[in-house]
């Protein structure tokens, strides 16, 4: 018997904007309210709301969270500062991505995870087994929270007008508790769209106020309500992956080029924690030879490549498209792909993508295709 889908807080706001939805992890999603090519443009240009309350948040308290964190996850949570976020990942014992995450410090021991809402439940498992031996407390705060962002160039002068917090002093990757339109709400300068902004963790009752305070306020200077469509062709341009795509348990990190991410310096614990093993020879095949490396593709056509898609070259599948799209930044189609190594470097000559039986001609760049200016 298949389960209705979840609802956000703003659920019968958005479709009394007319947005059209869609089922996406479990929840009923705005995909669209009108053009995507329009609210693509207007985060790049001036500004958009989104309805992200189907992310998944869950706190991690105690005098050991940080311990059992650092344990958990690759990432070195012990240097994260009060009021910082990190971008980190949660991988399985054999090195594969269970997903990626941001980490916000909310307080000396109390810690708010954000998981991706199609692995929350994975995410929050994980979180409980390990924490066995932690003087820590993990708990599910999925619906605790609608969560609100507004990204675009636009949106600090927009949120500055209805919030007491000092926007001004926000770094990206950070957040502070204020009010917003006269509501308490964390504030992080943290988005998934190449854009400044903003994201707003809230009460699910406060979630429609907020969103319309920030829809007067951004009236005149051309915020409109955004969906998911065009928020995926947003990080795309990016560079930005997407879980299922180009994060996957099949791949480390390293495999995904993020072996950044992954600190093996760090001495909580005594260095330990899940994955280690796995991800210390994973890094030593990234060094030596990696299989494939993630790159961008731009096309000389006007065919759209899909996730799937085999990159081509000299008659031979060469590697794999994970993400594609038309980018209304470029005008072209685009696309992220997984390729043989000695095809990655840009430039390279004799690239395609098989696209119904046709090898479509494309351009191999590196990532990502839009860079925002600071």
């Amino acid at each position: 018997m298949s389960t209705a889908p979840r609802l956000t807080a703003l659920d019968a706001l958005h479709r009394s904007l007319g947005a059209t939805m869609t089922d996406f992890a479990g929840w009923d999603m705005p995909l669209r309210y009108g053009s995507e090519r329009d609210e693509h443009n207007a985060v790049r240009n001036q500004a958009g709301l989104f309805d992200l309350s189907h992310m998944g948040e869950i706190t991690v308290t105690g005098p050991q969270a940080v311990e059992l964190l650092d344990h958990a996850l690759v990432g070195n949570i012990s240097t994260v500062g009060n009021g910082r976020a990190r971008y980190t990942m949660i991988c399985q014992e054999d090195g594969g991505i269970l997903d990626d995450l941001i980490v916000y410090r909310l307080g000396e021991t109390e810690y708010m995870v954000v998981a991706n809402a199609s692995n929350a439940q994975i995410v929050l498992d994980a979180l409980v087994e390990r924490s066995a031996g932690f003087d820590a407390e993990v708990r599910d705060d999925r619906d605790a929270y609608a969560l609100i962002a507004v990204q675009g160039p636009e949106s600090p002068g927009i949120l500055k007008s209805i919030t007491d917090a000092d926007l001004d002093g926000l770094k990206y990757y950070a957040g502070l508790p204020g009010t917003v339109a006269g509501v308490p709400a964390l504030i992080a300068r943290t988005g998934y769209t190449g854009e400044d902004g903003f994201e707003l963790f809230l009460k699910p009752e406060h979630a429609e106020g907020v969103w319309r305070a920030l829809t007067e306020a951004g009236q005149g200077v051309g915020l409109i309500p955004c969906g998911l469509s065009c928020r995926d062709t947003l990080r795309l341009e990016a560079g930005m992956p997407l879980y299922g795509h180009e994060l996957t348990t099949a791949l480390t990190p390293f495999d995904a080029g993020l072996g950044r991410v992954v600190k093996f310096e760090k001495t909580t614990n005594e260095g330990r924690f899940v994955g280690r093993s796995a991800l210390e020879k994973a890094a030593e095949r990234a060094e030596s030879a990696p299989p494939r490396k993630l790159v961008g593709l731009i096309a000389e056509g006007r065919r759209v490549p899909r996730a799937g898609f085999a990159v081509v070259a000299n008659g031979q599948v060469i590697g794999e498209v994970t993400s594609g799209a038309p980018s209304p930044t470029l005008g072209k189609p685009i696309a992220i792909a997984y390729v043989d190594a000695e095809f990655a470097t840009p430039g390279t000559e004799g690239v395609g993508v098989d696209i119904r039986g046709a090898h479509e001609p494309y351009e191999v760049v590196a990532l990502p295709f839009y860079k925002r200016q600071k």
